[in-house]
């Protein structure tokens, strides 16, 4: 990657000592620099929004989307982008064990969250229609579900796993190859009430303050650790009841990770509607 685009690293120094790292056309040119590099022949951007994104306003997510489209387009490179809802956990785990475990349940449909379906559906299906191998989006759509229910997603999943060196059996035998935590916990509602808010990105720190992500460059990572299983936002809770589950190595990880859920996950007496996670397309 560092012989991609070279000069990359160099201009995102400048940025973060001059305090222009939101600078949208410096993002701009450091997102496509790697992309347009590697010579595609087509893109689709999936821009974020929201807690727990980049971006938490709309509007400055629209303008890098658009930025991002105009750009790649005027080099030539077929580009859409789609702007999606980051106010709420995309899929129900954070981790990284137990993220590509919700992978694997995702394709092989022993489960599927809702959210996740929507947004990467919308995607797929705007690679397919980009690529000239359907005639619309609708027709786009459909071909991106067949090959999801149909287990074809799943068996090229695997090939893919198997041909950057893991196992040949990945898909049928994750549970074999995935590392566990030593601690799986279930962190409770405090009161009664509604699911109306969630902050993504604290719950995104929660599982960093675990081990699960680099604060410095030299720290390791701990794969066992995570967040499972979230109720989402609009669902009816009683006190006790389950919020999610921590995936912890120590009783002082769980004891952190209860404390910042229940911080960042908000309860109310009034029924809140779920977002939708697609805002809209660019292209």
């Amino acid at each position: 990657m560092s012989n991609l685009a070279p000069a990359d690293k160099r201009f995102y120094g400048v940025r973060d000592v001059t305090a222009t790292s939101e600078n949208v056309s410096l993002i701009t040119a450091s997102i496509l620099s790697k992309k347009l590099a590697a010579g595609l022949g087509w893109l689709v951007l999936d821009v974020k929004c929201g807690n727990g994104a980049f971006m938490n306003d709309l509007e400055q997510a629209r303008e890098l989307a658009r930025s991002l489209v105009d750009v790649a387009n005027g080099a030539g490179t077929k580009t859409t982008a789609l702007l999606t809802d980051m106010n709420e956990t995309l899929a129900s785990a954070i981790g990284n064990a137990v993220e590509v475990r919700n992978a694997v349940d995702f394709l092989t449909s022993a489960k599927r969250d809702p959210r996740l379906e929507t947004v990467v559906l919308a995607l797929a299906a705007e690679m397919v229609f980009s690529s000239g191998s359907a005639e619309d989006l609708d027709s786009a759509s459909k071909a991106a579900a067949t090959a999801l229910a149909s287990g074809k997603a799943a068996e090229l999943f695997g090939k893919m796993v198997f041909g950057l060196g893991g196992p040949v059996d990945f898909v049928e035998k994750s549970a074999n190859y995935l590392p566990v935590a030593s601690i799986i916990a279930p962190i409770e509602a405090s009161r009664d009430g509604f699911i109306s808010g969630v902050d993504a990105r604290a719950l995104g720190v929660a599982v960093v303050e675990m081990g699960g992500g680099r604060r410095l460059r030299e720290d390791k990572v701990d794969h066992r650790v995570g967040l499972v299983d979230f109720v989402p936002i609009g669902t009816s809770i009683s006190a006790g009841d389950s919020i999610c589950f921590v995936h912890a190595n120590s009783q002082e990880h769980v004891e952190r990770a209860h404390e910042s859920v229940l911080q960042a996950v908000e309860i109310s007496v009034e029924v809140a509607s779920p977002v939708e996670p697609l805002i809209e397309r660019i292209a």
